[in-house]
C-alpha cells in the first residue's frame, strides 16, 4: 500500500497523459512559449503536469489530516514538483518537469551523503533499522548503495530525457524508472540477507 501511495502522483501523471493524448503518441515535450494556444490533446503534458501538482499537495494534505508524519522526502518531493511543474506550466516549456525526477533523485544522493560525512547520520540505517539488524560496516556500504543508485537515476532519467520522444519519456517515468527501483530493491534484499542478524530470542536451539 505504501508503494502505491508514494506512486499516487506519478500513475496519475501517466494515466493523464495517456487519457488526454486519446493513447496516442502526439504529444510534444517541445517548448511552446510562443503564444500558441493549444489544446490539451495536442499537448497533454501540462495537464498531467498540473494533476501531478495537485496529487502531491493531495498526498501530503491527506497525511496533515490524518496528524500523520509527512517524511521528509515527501516534503522534498511536493517542493520539487510545485517548483518545477509550477515552471512548466508558467513558461510552457516541459523541459522543467522531464528534469524534476533527476533534481529529486540527486538531491536524495546529497541528503544522504552530507548526512553521512558531515552530520555522521546514516539515514538508511535510520530509515530500516527498525525492520532489519545488521552489522555496523553493512550499514555504511548500503548507504553508499542507496547514494550511488540516486545518482545512476538521475542520469538514467536524462537518457530517457534525450533519447525517447515525450510519450516515450512518459512511459519511462512509470515503468523505467520504478522498474529499475524495485529490481535494485530485491538485489538489496539478496545481498543483505547474507548478513541479517538473527534476534537472540528467535535464535534455534537456544531453549533446547
Amino acid at each position: 500500500m505504501k508503494l502505491l501511495f508514494d506512486l499516487f502522483p506519478v500513475i496519475l501523471f501517466f494515466l493523464t497523459y495517456k487519457l488526454a493524448s486519446g493513447g496516442h503518441a502526439n504529444g510534444s515535450c517541445a517548448p511552446i512559449g510562443d503564444g500558441t494556444m493549444l489544446s490539451l490533446t495536442q499537448e497533454p503534458i501540462f495537464l498531467a503536469t498540473a494533476v501531478a501538482i495537485a496529487a502531491t499537495i493531495a498526498q501530503v494534505g491527506w497525511l496533515l489530516l490524518r496528524r500523520k508524519k509527512v517524511d521528509t522526502m515527501l516534503w522534498v518531493s511536493l517542493s520539487i514538483i510545485v517548483v518545477f511543474g509550477g515552471a512548466t506550466l508558467y513558461f510552457r516549456d516541459p523541459t522543467f518537469i522531464q528534469w524534476k525526477p533527476s533534481i529529486l533523485y540527486w538531491m536524495f544522493a546529497a541528503t544522504f551523503l552530507v548526512s553521512a560525512s558531515v552530520l555522521d547520520k546514516n539515514l538508511v540505517r535510520t530509515l530500516m533499522s527498525q525492520q532489519i539488524e545488521l552489522p555496523e560496516p553493512v550499514w555504511g556500504r548500503l548507504n553508499i548503495a542507496w547514494i550511488i543508485f540516486f545518482v545512476f537515476m538521475g542520469f538514467a532519467n536524462l537518457v530517457a530525457v534525450h533519447y525517447l520522444s515525450c510519450d516515450g519519456w512518459v512511459s519511462f517515468k512509470l515503468y523505467g524508472l520504478t522498474g529499475l527501483m524495485l529490481v535494485f530493491m530485491v538485489a538489496q534484499g539478496f545481498w543483505l540477507a547474507r548478513y541479517m542478524e538473527v534476534p537472540a530470542e528467535s535464535k534455534p536451539g537456544e531453549n533446547s
